[in-house]
């Protein structure tokens, strides 16, 4: 590493420029993973993706795994488990149901599902403008859901959009975890130990649904899914984790603010989607709830 490079990395700006990369690469990749759906089954494309980053991790990596703390062992596991495994059995199976734009808004609600958690864990504080954000976000996104119109490709708008914000939850849960083990393990091994344990998690669901090795080999789709297993996976999982590494997991938390902006442009101009009116208005009022939550003033009074 350079000077210049080193000097960069370790500038104020790095980790909010490494968190925008991130988000500009998790929104391209709802319509990725949407499209991919048409030549994999989902399970598919989640382990195909998590064994490819694992190959590239491999060599650059397995000395670290030697200096594993054993007291942080059951928390990396946790943390694994939290994403990919849990937050990709329900995205994958949330984008066979809902548009790539509606659960691109759902997203939004991950910054006030993290909050929560940090609170109790990371004894970072909640204030009631948080909770406030919080309640007029999910009635937005409650809202989106109920005016979802059922298409061939978002048969199920409704469920398909709880199924993602569970996939939120989980998430979440991840961000705290992250932020915990961020002190001790650089970015780079973190993302690393994500790949390995997804690669090994999902290996054995291929084994027992035999329908979920069926594919289609073409070149959209093998460029497809590299790009899902080698950019997102280790690209933005690598900006994520070193933005959150530096900043509070709240704040970092806070960019995702960004995918639904993102994702939905990326939906409307290569997957065609539309949204409502209504649905419109609902994005809006997810949206808002979460930069309100984020607006905190000195004279309020944390709630925890």
């Amino acid at each position: 590493m350079t000077t210049k490079q080193h000097s960069f990395l370790a500038s104020p700006t790095a980790p909010y420029a490494a968190l925008i990369a991130a988000m500009v690469i998790w929104g391209a990749s709802y319509v990725a993973l949407k499209i991919s759906f048409r030549y994999f089954h989902p399970l598919l494309v989640v382990f195909l993706r998590q064994f490819l980053a694992s190959i590239v991790f491999i060599p650059l990596v397995w000395r670290y795994f030697r200096k594993i703390r054993k007291q942080d062992l059951h928390w990396l596991i946790l943390m694994s488990l939290f994403e990919p495994c849990i937050y990709y059995i329900f995205e994958a199976k949330a984008l066979t149901l809902t548009s790539a734009s509606q659960a691109g808004m759902i997203t939004a609600l991950l910054p006030l599902l993290v909050a929560i958690p940090s609170a109790l864990f990371l004894k970072e504080r909640i204030s009631k403008r948080t909770l406030i954000g919080f309640s007029l976000a999910i009635i937005g996104v409650v809202f989106l859901s109920l005016s979802g119109k059922a298409t061939e490709e978002s048969p199920n708008p409704v469920f398909g959009n709880f199924l993602e914000f569970l996939a939120m939850v989980a998430a979440a849960g991840y961000t705290v975890i992250l932020k915990k083990l961020s002190s001790r393990y650089s970015p780079f091994f973190l993302t690393a130990v994500q790949a390995f344990m997804g690669t090994i998690f999902f290996a054995p669901v291929l084994l027992l649904i035999p329908e979920s090795r069926e594919m289609i080999l073409t070149t959209q789709s093998i460029l497809i899914v590299a790009f899902l297993g080698i950019v997102v996976t280790i690209g933005a999982y690598g900006f994520y984790n070193f933005g959150t590494s530096r900043i509070p997991a709240s704040q970092s938390a806070s960019f995702v603010n960004l995918i639904p902006v993102i994702t939905l442009i990326m939906s409307i101009v290569i997957l065609g989607e539309r949204l409502t009116s209504l649905q419109y208005v609902a994005g809006a009022l997810v949206i808002f709830g979460v930069i309100f939550s984020q607006d905190r003033t000195k004279d309020e009074v944390p709630v925890y």
